[in-house]
């Protein structure tokens, strides 16, 4: 039988022979069987149409662009019809691709790394930060998520605690949450307030006799909630860290590419003089095809090439995919879609905001771009999670109105 023939239960019940149960589905109790995109649409085998807003992708997470933009579509196409081979003989697509990204980031972040993951982009970053400074320790905030590898496991509090737990050489900071966390929307300075949290745990490291490598973090923190860093908190913690002898790494895997919509990339937020020593890259910067990347300094690189040891990654920058790559930089622009971002967020919360206004289990809505949270709580008092309806209203919403959106479960209370 051919695949697009199989019924939904056939491929449930091969599915559950053939892979494993670690690899979830979405909606276990209904898995929805797609079959087909385009845009910001997804199909099922019934012809069902869902707005996707949980496959990793809206704007600037895994399809900035949308689901099969035949502009990326074509690249990829025409690219393959030619070559797609290593990066190590000389190609044009690597260095228009990386041009073209140094032309949106700070001058000073100059030098390029192409790979296939955000996990890849990560654990590469974390190597960098380590040849350059000598030392092996990470500082990290509370609830992160870096990526899948052991290495970033070991960074990630979100995972390591349900595994091998914390390692002697990670260290965690407070996440700057000011909706529930130590210093809330009340503080008067909530970035020195977090940013202080930073420096008494590199007090604390150093007084260990350990030296801190690298401050890793998300530019604006999604798998803790959705979070909205304060505004100062970055240059005030680089400080701490570079004091430390450390560097500053922005994670933009999740967030980057406009999806901010007031800059393109989410670092940029936290003022224009701020620049992270490493920044990471992947999901949206091949819209569904597997590129990801590091930028760092000229110094930070240099000391990695001082080991003598190539690094190389077999599919990392290839022709292709760095034909994707620039064509979702093309469309980007041509579209317009970071000012969309910041469009159709602003009337998303405007929408929330009245929705919190009338349900007092909205105890927040919060978000900049199409990057939004909303949080419900039991209670205003406590603000305690509400983490079962939050999962319900997720639940539902692949029924309501004729079977017509997707949402993203939640262990927190936070959607």
């Amino acid at each position: 039988m051919a695949a697009d023939r199989r019924g939904k239960a056939e491929t449930l019940a091969l599915r559950r022979r053939l892979i494993s149960n670690s690899c979830r589905l979405f909606f276990p109790e209904d898995p929805i069987k797609i079959v087909r995109g385009q845009g910001q649409y997804l199909y099922d085998e019934q012809g069902a149409e869902y707005l996707d807003c949980i496959n990793n992708v809206a704007h600037g997470v895994s399809l900035p662009v949308g689901h099969c933009h035949p502009l990326v579509v074509q690249a990829a196409h025409r690219q393959n019809q030619v070559l797609n081979t290593n990066s190590r003989f000389l190609h044009d697509n690597i260095v228009d691709y990386a041009q073209r990204l140094a032309e949106t980031l700070p001058e000073k972040l100059c030098v390029f790394y192409f790979l296939n993951s955000g996990s890849e982009a990560n654990d590469l970053a974390l190597r960098l930060a380590r040849q350059y400074t000598g030392h092996w320790d990470v500082v990290v905030l509370d609830h992160a998520y870096h990526g899948h590898l052991s290495s970033l496991i070991d960074i990630s509090p979100y995972k390591f605690r349900d595994l091998d737990g914390q390692k002697e050489w990670v260290h965690v900071a407070p996440l700057p949450d000011t909706y529930r966390g130590l210093y809330r929307e009340d503080h008067p300075n909530p970035a020195g307030a977090y940013a202080s949290e930073v420096k008494r745990v590199v007090n604390s490291v150093q007084e260990k006799g350990r030296k801190i490598a690298a401050f890793f973090v998300e530019s604006l923190p999604s798998v803790a909630g959705q979070i909205i860093l304060p505004a100062g908190y970055f240059p005030e913690v680089a400080e701490h860290i570079h004091g430390a002898g450390g560097l500053f790494i922005a994670d933009e895997i999740q967030v980057g590419f406009g999806r901010a919509g007031k800059h393109f990339w989410a670092f940029q937020l936290q003022g224009e003089d701020f620049v992270p020593d490493i920044v990471t890259m992947g999901k949206s910067i091949g819209n569904g095809h597997p590129v990801a990347c590091v930028a760092t300094t000229q110094a930070v690189a240099r000391a990695f090439e001082a080991t003598g040891v190539e690094y190389f990654n077999t599919f990392g920058g290839s022709p292709v995919s760095c034909a994707v790559g620039l064509a979702v930089l093309d469309v980007l622009e041509t579209e317009q879609l970071q000012a969309h971002a910041a469009s159709v967020g602003s009337v998303l919360m405007g929408l929330l905001g009245q929705q919190k206004a009338k349900h007092p289990i909205i105890g927040d809505v919060r978000g900049i771009g199409l990057f939004i949270g909303v949080d419900l709580i039991k209670d205003t008092a406590t603000r305690t999670p509400a983490t079962e309806e939050a999962n319900y209203v997720v639940s539902r919403t692949t029924v309501r109105a004729g079977k017509n959106s997707t949402g993203k479960r939640s262990q927190t209370g936070k959607t």
